[in-house]
């Protein structure tokens, strides 16, 4: 099978003002097959915005890819000129960010800004471009699509920004989106509207999707494959179904059991006090040996104190780095 991306050994790190050099990303590596649907999951400070910056080459300027590849449709985006890669953004690969309201310019309607993005990258005419902005956005807002259309940023809720960023993401018939994040600001109903605008454009327009996310129960019927970062590792990754369902690593394993309860379950069970993962991530800049949630886990290890464990296949397409599955 042809793989559309390919990240293999990818290191990230940022520099304080002091010199410190603090490492975000180590030893990254995973794919993503054309129209999968992969969900990124971990807890703030774990790398998965650090991750989505670095895919597109977006990160802040004291950010540094220090090694590593990024292969996109055959290309090493790392080592892509600045002027390829303005071709690539916005049109082979759209990137949603989490806050919408820091996204889009104030002062122009989200019509126009949505139209902007498809003038920098397609040749049409005043009319054709004008067109294809009412198809998508009526794609997106049926029945109201005109109304969102000439309306400023200000005038709209926080659901209907989001999908303004959807449209801008892909406008230009991208094969890859990377959302970060796009539900966190909005309401559980509003949150189930966006996925399955993502879900319908992935079937319609074959897109592959990066979502990234901190709530597991947004990946449980919209992702293929869900891959665990923790401190800006791999901890796991594998199929939607045997990550949630059979957890092997025993960092998400304890992120599984801090969701609150369903709603359809018992009276007692919902009272129940919610779990937390003792302890806090560790300080990357200290650049301690071992596992990196030795600290915090439960199932540790002798050897988990003085090692790094590597990439194990406990089942197919299902890895894990932690000792208790190393040969």
């Amino acid at each position: 099978m042809t793989l559309l991306l390919e990240v293999k050994d990818l290191h990230v790190s940022y520099s304080a003002r002091t010199g410190e050099v603090c490492p975000a990303l180590a030893g990254v590596n995973f794919d993503l097959a054309p129209g999968e649907i992969l969900g990124v999951l971990g807890e703030s400070g774990s790398g998965k915005s650090t991750l989505a910056a670095a895919l597109l080459r977006l990160l802040p300027s004291n950010g540094r890819i220090q090694k590593g590849s990024v292969l996109f449709e055959g290309k090493n985006l790392l080592a892509a000129r600045p002027q390829e890669l303005r071709k690539i953004r916005g049109a082979r690969i759209g990137l949603i960010l989490q806050e919408p309201s820091s996204s889009l310019h104030p002062t122009l309607p989200v019509g126009k800004q949505v139209s902007d993005v498809l003038a920098a990258h397609e040749s049409l005419d005043r009319r054709a471009l004008s067109e294809k902005v009412s198809q998508l956005f009526e794609s997106i807002f049926a029945g109201d699509a005109e109304r969102i259309s000439r309306s400023y940023p200000h005038e709209l809720s926080g659901g209907q920004r989001q999908r303004v960023l959807i449209a801008q993401a892909i406008a230009c018939g991208p094969s890859l989106v990377v959302a970060d994040e796009p539900t966190a600001s909005l309401d559980p109903t509003k949150q189930q509207e966006i996925l399955h605008l993502f879900r319908t454009f992935q079937k319609e327009l074959g897109l592959a999707i990066i979502l990234i996310t901190h709530n597991p129960a947004l990946l449980a019927n919209l992702a293929d494959r869900i891959l665990i970062l923790y401190a800006g590792r791999v901890a796991e990754i594998g199929p939607t179904a045997n990550v949630l369902s059979s957890p092997r690593h025993p960092y998400t394993a304890a992120l599984l059991r801090c969701l609150p309860p369903d709603f359809d379950e018992s009276q007692s069970a919902r009272k129940a006090n919610l779990h937390s993962i003792p302890g806090d991530p560790p300080d990357l800049s200290l650049h301690e040996a071992g596992c990196q949630f030795e600290p915090r886990c439960i199932e540790r290890m002798k050897a988990c104190k003085c090692d790094e464990p590597a990439a194990t296949e406990v089942s197919e397409l299902h890895e894990v780095s932690c000792f208790k599955f190393a040969g």
